[in-house]
């Protein structure tokens, strides 16, 4: 009988077949095997890297909050500026209907005032070089209100723009806030997946934080201000975490020291990132009471030096404001206010 020998793989069919059983691998490891089977340890690590991911959805919902705020109140300038402004035309345009009606009644109206007067006040000054047969006076009035015109055409402008960045703002802040909820919704599930003990744990640990008042040695702020913050930040110990939220009555990571700072009479950035700059850098090691701790290389989270190696914070949801070694997560710079 002839043999039938199988031609060797080429290198491409090789390949092939490996990527097809890594594939096959991959899709009975995610789809295969039950829910039940997967470690309650990865769950819980998941539910933190959500936690971490809806603190960076939040401080992003908040800086658009803000812009939004800025934004709102921007536009009410502008507006109020382009009602001044619309006064003092009408009354200019008043001053000078009465002199083209003096005119009139002796004998005509000049023809740059009917221009003035006309349905596109931009003939007018189109038509500029006809102010030569006023007189200085009445020259002198149509310049300042083609200024003001112009001035009005403007602040319009601004206005509209303002109204547009405004809109887009708006939106930002919704579609970060629908991150923040989409991502606490599926901790929530995961935390719901965890056998019953296990989750009571979890959560138990987060809501009660470290036991114990934690020392905190006996260094002091480097100013005043400081001083002030610490004792507010210590007057919030307990209080729930809240996204979003500035206080009194919760707090997000930001939003706790913003306010422990505004009770010092010391105006804060809303934001994580923002405050990253809000005073000068100085190295972990000279860290003192007050100091901003900014964690994660994008700044996404903040908490406030108290001494001996502690921080206190916003930690996440669950969690109420709380104590921490302050090497609980990466820290990238410190702040001094």
């Amino acid at each position: 009988m002839g043999s039938h020998r199988r031609a060797a793989p080429s290198g491409f069919d090789r390949g092939a077949s490996a990527a097809v059983g890594f594939l096959s691998v991959a899709a009975a490891a995610l789809g295969a095997v039950p829910a039940d089977a997967a470690p309650s340890d990865d769950t819980r690590a998941k539910v933190d890297r959500l936690y971490e991911q809806a603190e960076k959805a939040t401080e992003a919902y908040n800086e658009a909050d803000e812009r939004a705020d800025e934004l709102r109140d921007e536009v009410g300038t502008v507006r109020d500026r382009i009602a001044r402004q619309q006064q003092r035309i009408n009354s200019m345009r008043e001053s000078l209907g009465s002199l083209a009606g003096a005119q009139y009644r002796s004998g005509g109206i000049d023809p740059s005032l009917a221009l003035l007067f006309s349905d596109d006040p931009d003939d007018y000054l189109d038509h500029a070089s006809r102010l030569d047969r006023l007189t200085a006076h009445q020259a002198g009035e149509l310049r300042e209100l083609q200024g003001a015109m112009r001035e009005l055409a403007q602040d319009r402008e601004e206005a509209a723009d303002k109204l547009r960045e405004l809109d887009r703002s708006r939106k930002a802040v919704a579609a970060h806030k629908k991150t923040v909820e989409q991502k606490l919704a599926t901790a929530r599930r995961l935390l719901n997946s965890l056998p019953d003990a296990e989750r009571d744990a979890y959560e138990r640990a987060s809501r009660s934080g470290r036991p114990g008042m934690p020392d905190l040695g006996s260094a002091t702020a480097a100013s005043g201000r400081g001083s002030a913050a610490v004792a507010a930040a210590r007057s919030a110990l307990g209080k729930p975490y809240v996204w979003g939220s500035n206080g009194p009555s919760g707090f997000d990571c930001s939003g706790l020291m913003q306010w422990s700072y505004a009770q010092a009479g010391v105006s804060l950035p809303r934001t994580s990132q923002a405050q990253r700059y809000a005073g000068r850098q100085v190295p972990l090691s000279e860290a003192r009471p007050g100091d901003l701790v900014i964690y994660r290389g994008d700044a996404s989270h903040v908490g406030m030096y108290m001494g001996n190696g502690q921080v206190i914070h916003a930690p996440y949801p669950g969690a109420p404001v709380r104590y921490d070694p302050v090497g609980m997560m990466p820290v990238s710079s410190v702040t001094r206010v």
